[in-house]
């Protein structure tokens, strides 16, 4: 973030302008020996407190927002090569690490360089809160973008992390896990990276009855997380893959997440049914509004934004 442009207030007709940046010249009581016109002297105040607070506050603020960290870990998170798994060392910013506190969390990062500057990208954190000093993340490599410049990076590399932003997931509206004996989840993409964050770090699964995950990819080749499958479903979890490209040898669900939701629906009590979206905007509202209609409450249809 840079420092706030100062504004010089207008000069006065037949008298010098007033610096708002101070130098020896201008602020020592040597500086001149004529003085100024004692009426000039709370203008002169203002114009040069102003400024500097503000350009000193841009300052910490910036400093306080990028932290940074170097690369522990780059590797492919997909079979097609698609998707990286990116690791952060946050060994050395304890603070960070603490202040992600909820899954679906997330945060800025970027790239220096000496080359073209891109703009920061929003990433999830994959890995759950309390996982110890380090932030993993799911990256789809993007042409052109900090996401690509992420996805080539190596070892010992370094990123700048801004400060963990949202509320994540508000579990607090289906817990206790009577509260929602139902919780179907939908991801798509790298959305998946947030819906891991939430089982690993938990809510109850195994205390519910009915727990469905619906992950939509194009095929096996760009899904990630597959080596997860087994610990997520002795976590209590039903993955259900639905693939929109796959070969002809796939005999499970076809098409979209939400497709797959909507032709199998079996909602036993809405009342006691929740949800949990991540992916694509027309996914949600498609999820949203089936649910709702079947009298799920608006309340317990969860989002990390």
């Amino acid at each position: 973030m840079a420092a706030a442009a100062a504004i010089s207030a207008p000069p006065r007709p037949h008298r010098p302008a007033l610096s708002l940046h101070p130098s020896p010249s201008s602020c020592s009581p040597a500086a001149s020996a004529s003085p100024l016109p004692m009426r000039a002297l709370p203008i002169l105040r203002r114009c040069l407190r102003r400024p500097l607070t503000t350009a000193v506050h841009a300052v910490k603020q910036d400093a306080a927002v990028w932290t940074p960290a170097p690369v522990s870990a780059v590797g492919a998170a997909t079979v097609d090569g698609s998707i990286f798994h990116v690791a952060v060392d946050l060994s050395d910013a304890a603070g960070l690490a603490d202040s992600y506190t909820s899954p679906g969390q997330y945060l800025q990062i970027r790239v220096p360089s000496a080359g073209e500057e891109l703009k920061p990208a929003f990433m999830a954190v994959a890995s759950p809160p309390g996982a110890g000093a380090r932030f993993e993340f799911l990256v789809k490599s993007v042409p052109g973008t900090t996401a690509e410049r992420l996805c080539g990076l190596r070892d010992g590399d370094v990123v700048e992390l801004g400060a963990v932003m949202g509320k994540g997931f508000p579990l607090e509206r289906i817990t206790p896990a009577d509260a929602a004996q139902t919780v179907l989840i939908f991801a798509a993409g790298t959305g998946i990276s947030t819906i891991r964050s939430l089982v690993e770090f938990g809510f109850g699964a195994n205390e519910r009855s009915d727990v469905r995950l619906y992950y939509g990819a194009r095929s096996l080749e760009t899904m990630a997380y597959q080596d997860r499958f087994e610990n997520w479903v002795s976590a209590g979890l039903k993955i259900i893959p639905v693939l929109s490209q796959p070969d002809d040898s796939w005999k499970g669900e076809r098409g979209y997440a939400q497709h797959a939701f909507l032709r199998a629906k079996n909602i036993v009590n809405p009342s006691s049914t929740g949800a949990v979206l991540c992916g694509q905007r027309q996914m949600q509202e498609e999820v949203t509004s089936a649910l709702v209609a079947d009298g799920v409450s608006q309340a317990k249809i969860l989002t990390n934004f």
